[in-house]
């Protein structure tokens, strides 16, 4: 069989974790559809928005290990089709308790994505190209983002919105499942063990900083636009257009983060650089807010596309210290890691926000970022 092309490969990788990002990161964008259509608080609109991320915790490590089974084009169709489903049920879902019932389950099936989508890039490409091509395959989810940035002020209702978003996973799911090779692994003789890459202790490092960058990533993807639209009075429709484009130049930020990261061969050495800089523009930004600054708008978003830059950093980091054969379920623990975060800070930082102020907020999130930077590992 014909070696296929390497980059195809990987654009069919960024396509399905775009597809999965899609409706887990673009929820954000329907929280004032959802307090308005089903008559919820701040709060309880955030744990809808945080529901598929609370789904991806029970399934992550699992569909890792079944990529690492049983390969990558299998893991993918699968899970983002379920997903597609439980969207279609979601969507004319009465219940805001059934609603988020559905969307757990939708992230837990379009989980799939985040660990196979990471092993394409492995498997396909040398180390040497392997930080910008994990740029790209990081660069699905402020894509993802930015596609329903672009549709949900378009379609303009929850039911709408949903269901645009799972023709995206089913169409992606066919077309996964058509396309995809997996790539070659090196031959284990019969009987021989793996050894778990759990005892090297840069491996959990790397988990504990990405956790901690959640948060700033989070508080400003999920916040953005409320904080646009309630505090600066900024029109609903512009603020998602103008949230959608400063994803697209965080997409570009993962890529050239991979590059650099690349050329001075490190992962961790850029990715702690850049924490610091996430944790200072964070504290600038809460200034500018608790002192209504006009810069506040501008330093969100320049918060909101550095807070996403640096996140193929990790993803690299973590595929590598794992090796071949653990790949999968390494990645499946980061996203875990990660997603036990994401599903919490939109409900947390919502009531923080009722209570203290979005300003407090974001001063929270900028120290995060600083003890990311700490917990990050010197070397590779």
């Amino acid at each position: 069989m014909r070696t296929p092309n390497r980059w195809t490969m990987l654009g069919l990788g960024v396509a399905a974790q775009a597809a999965g990002c899609v409706f887990m990161y673009g929820l954000p964008f329907l929280l004032p559809a959802f307090q308005e259509e089903k008559g919820l608080t701040l709060a309880e609109a955030g744990l809808l928005v945080g529901a598929p991320s609370a789904g991806m915790l029970f399934t992550l490590i699992a569909w890792g290990w079944v990529a690492d089974r049983y390969g990558e084009r299998l893991a993918m169709t699968a899970g983002l089709g379920l997903a597609g489903g439980f969207l279609v049920a979601a969507a004319f879902a009465a219940h805001p308790g059934v609603l988020a019932a559905l969307l757990a389950l939708a992230g837990a099936s379009g989980a799939s994505a985040n660990a196979s989508s990471g092993r394409v890039v492995l498997g396909w490409f040398p180390k040497e190209r392997r930080g910008f091509a994990m740029g790209w395959r990081q660069a699905a989810q402020p894509l993802g983002v930015a596609v329903a940035g672009l549709v949900t002020p378009a379609v303009a209702h929850v039911t709408a919105a949903l269901l645009v978003m799972a023709a995206i996973c089913l169409v992606t799911a066919v077309t996964v499942g058509l396309m995809v090779v997996d790539p070659p692994r090196p031959p284990v003789a019969p009987g021989t063990r793996t050894s778990s890459p759990y005892t090297v202790a840069a491996l959990w490092r790397v988990h504990g900083a990405s956790m901690l960058l959640v948060v700033p990533q989070f508080v400003t993807a999920g916040f953005a636009v409320t904080y646009l639209v309630s505090e600066r009075h900024w029109d609903l429709g512009t603020a998602a257009r103008v949230v959608a484009v400063a994803q697209f130049a965080g997409a570009a930020g993962r890529l050239l983060c991979g590059r650099w990261s690349d050329l001075v061969g490190s992962r961790v050495g850029p990715m702690r650089r850049l924490a610091l800089v996430n944790g200072a523009v964070m504290t600038l930004l809460a200034g500018a807010v608790q002192a209504g600054n006009g810069l506040s708008a501008a330093l969100l978003l320049a918060a909101l596309v550095i807070s996403m830059s640096g996140n193929g950093l990790a993803f690299t980091a973590v595929s590598e210290l794992a090796g071949t054969f653990w790949a999968g379920r390494a990645l499946g623990a980061q996203n875990t890691a990660q997603n036990l975060v994401a599903a919490a800070t939109p409900g947390v930082m919502g009531l923080f926000i009722s209570g203290s102020g979005f300003a407090a907020a974001f001063a929270v999130a900028g120290a995060l970022a600083v003890a990311a930077a700490a917990a990050t590992p010197s070397g590779h």
